[in-house]
């Protein structure tokens, strides 16, 4: 024997399983099932949004029959913190979970260069990468000492670039820029950090790759110039005498032996080279040829 039971949908039960799928930098996917397994009907939600950040509230209605939902919010704000209700439009028993929004990426292209008694900082523009960044909302650069363990904030700007001044020989700073923060100090940016070594000189790693590499360049390049050219002379003088010593004993290989005179005739020293100029021929007598004194 058996019994077919249908239990009565239960409207005051809340949303199950609310979770975030995705979350990016002005939106959140979220997901959630249904209070009871196939609704028969469709079923109103209401979705809740409370910006943590600036104070405000923001409510979205959705209608669907599917045990699974699966909805967008959007309009958010980068950076920002959110707490996101789910319920049946009746006001029953509530689902709720908190979101954080990606904040804007950090500044690409942070470098230092040094000059005789300040520093700045260089970065290339946020808004080239990140749509909703806007210049006017700028930027804010904060310096850590890592001998005093002291962070401190040294100000904002709209431009691309920032003087640092009154830094102390021998201390290490780290240096981040990163988008302004808003509503006090809640929104920010990913910083972009660079290390500043003073190393008791002045000098930074960093800064003498980027800030002196055009006068490193300077006298490199010429350099490398010179030697390249006096090494062209020394092959060319090279090949020069190479030639020179191939004619000399050429010219020597040719000199032959006469079997008519007896003798040995050399060349002249004409193909010999300067150096035998004043050498005279010098041939043999034979016993044959009388000699005839006037």
């Amino acid at each position: 024997d058996y019994v077919v039971v249908k239990m009565i949908p239960d409207n005051r039960l809340p949303p199950r399983h609310l979770h975030s799928v995705h979350t990016g930098k002005t939106f959140a996917v979220i997901k959630w099932e249904s209070p009871y397994d196939s609704p028969d009907q469709d079923m109103l939600y209401a979705v809740a949004v409370k910006d943590l950040v600036r104070k405000t509230d923001k409510i979205y209605k959705v209608k669907t029959r599917n045990s699974t939902v699966e909805y967008t919010i959007k309009k958010l704000e980068p950076g920002g913190k959110y707490h996101v209700i789910v319920q049946l439009g009746n006001m029953s028993k509530e689902s709720s979970m908190k979101i954080n929004t990606v904040p804007l990426s950090a500044p690409d292209a942070l470098k230092i260069i040094t000059e005789n008694d300040h520093i700045l900082l260089f970065w290339k523009s946020l808004a080239l990468k990140e749509s909703n960044f806007n210049e006017s909302r700028g930027y804010e650069i904060h310096m850590f000492d890592s001998l005093m363990n002291i962070t401190a904030y040294l100000g904002n700007t709209t431009e691309n670039f920032f003087k640092v001044s009154n830094l102390k020989i021998g201390h290490n700073y780290s240096f981040t820029v990163q988008a302004r923060c808003l509503y006090s100090g809640q929104m920010c940016g990913e910083p972009a950090t660079l290390l500043y070594d003073e190393l008791g000189t002045g000098e930074d790693s960093s800064a003498t790759k980027n800030g002196r590499s055009t006068d490193v360049a300077a006298i490199v390049v010429p350099v490398l110039f010179l030697l390249l050219v006096t090494l062209g002379i020394g092959f060319v003088v090279l090949y020069m005498r190479h030639r020179r010593l191939q004619n000399s004993f050429t010219a020597f290989a040719n000199s032959h032996y006469s079997s008519r005179l007896g003798s040995a005739i050399f060349s002249s020293g004409d193909d010999l080279g300067d150096e035998d100029d004043e050498a005279p021929m010098i041939t043999g007598f034979s016993d044959d040829v009388p000699m005839v004194i006037a």
